[in-house]
């Protein structure tokens, strides 16, 4: 692929899904950071080759710069399992590297193809059912494997199916002597003699390469796990915080709300009590003028003891020497009305007039008003 690809091109050549986004990406920040750093962030990706080379074996390191020879050694003996066999010849950094090899551009045979762009999630399966039509050879008397050229304006991608027969490849692992254990995969050279970036090993083959860093690993993934868990609790527990408090909160509101709504209906009975008692002292004539109509009516010779008004009952005790009168005299009074001598009268010798009990019921002041209203208009 050229460097001169489109940021779009880039992320349709990356593959779609989450995986092909991610590699966009990755290779889009990448592309930002200084050559020296990309060479140190892409260390990891390097790896030996080894290939066979008359009685022994040439080993060189495959690094972003380019291919580097490494050195020519002979086919190891073996030397027990578990036992690097170049572990005496390559240094730590090298040694640590995964082993892969490399066959002549001669020993393999290479179909490209036109796939619809879903082809590339499993690129592998599907290239599995092109092998019998592409090559002279059936799928189990090869290794294979694939890669994406390219992709087109339409969405197909341009793929290369290769293969490799495997006896010829058994027998070039063979010639590896100990050192065929420790294959993490198997890579074609092109034409210039550059691998092609397939492997064709199968995974069942393929040698299984401790991790020294799983311990490490699993102790940062423990770490993050916890850290996970007191983050969701430490944000738990501010939820219940903040609810607690959202209660409290309401609670006080509403103690407030009952305490105002209290005050409210104290207020609404105060005022509709006192609107009763006007209306009802409205509905009454006042003491001052029954006092006056009684101070008006009374005759000489009367004295009133206990004046007294209950409900709507005018109460009247007293001595006179007209208390046989007293109902007349009061009659066709607008204060109230039906006068009457309650009980028998009293004589008392001493004042030479009789003790009287009188009653009479108080009119409605408003009935009062209206009949003295008709009457001025009757007048005029």
């Amino acid at each position: 692929m050229s460097a001169t690809l489109s940021p779009l091109a880039r992320f349709e050549s990356a593959g779609r899904g989450l995986r092909g986004f991610l590699a966009w990406w990755g290779s889009g920040l990448s592309a930002w950071l200084p050559g020296g750093w990309r060479q140190a962030l892409a260390a990891s990706s390097d790896r030996l080759l080894v290939q066979a080379q008359g009685d022994g074996l040439q080993v060189r390191r495959q690094a972003v710069s380019g291919l580097q020879d490494v050195a020519n050694v002979p086919v190891p003996p073996a030397r027990g399992e578990g036992v690097d066999p170049l572990a005496g010849v390559l240094t730590q950094q090298a040694a640590d590297l995964p082993r892969w090899l490399l066959l002549p551009a001669a020993g393999g045979l290479r179909r490209s193809l036109l796939l619809p762009a879903a082809a590339r999630e499993r690129l592998r399966e599907v290239l599995g059912f092109e092998i019998e039509r592409q090559t002279p050879f059936a799928a189990a008397q090869v290794y294979y494997d694939g890669r994406v050229l390219g992709v087109r304006d339409d969405g197909q991608l341009q793929a290369e199916l290769v293969v490799v027969p495997r006896a010829r490849a058994d027998a070039a692992i063979a010639q590896l002597g100990a050192l065929s254990g420790w294959l993490d995969g198997i890579d074609l050279a092109d034409a210039d003699g550059r691998p092609l970036g397939v492997n064709l090993l199968p995974v069942g083959q393929r040698y299984q390469r401790g991790n020294p860093w799983r311990l490490w690993d699993i102790a940062l993934f423990a770490l993050a796990l916890l850290v996970l868990a007191l983050g969701l609790s430490q944000v738990l527990d501010n939820r219940r915080a903040a609810a607690a408090q959202l209660q409290a909160d309401v609670a006080r509101r509403s103690t407030q709300a009952r305490s105002v709504s209290q005050q409210r209906q104290r207020l609404v009975d105060a005022v509709e009590g006192g609107a009763y008692l006007q209306a009802q002292r409205n509905a009454r004539p006042s003491v001052v003028e029954v006092v006056d109509e009684l101070a008006r009516r009374m005759p000489d010779g009367t004295y009133l003891e206990k004046v007294s008004i209950e409900g709507g009952q005018l109460t009247l005790i007293g001595l006179s020497n007209q208390a046989a009168a007293l109902v007349g005299k009061l009659e066709g009074a607008k204060q109230w009305r039906a006068p009457a001598l309650s009980g028998a009268l009293q004589p008392d010798p001493r004042a030479r007039s009789d003790r009287f009990t009188l009653v009479a019921q108080l009119n409605d002041a408003s009935a009062n008003a209206q009949a003295s209203g008709a009457g001025s208009r009757a007048a005029r």
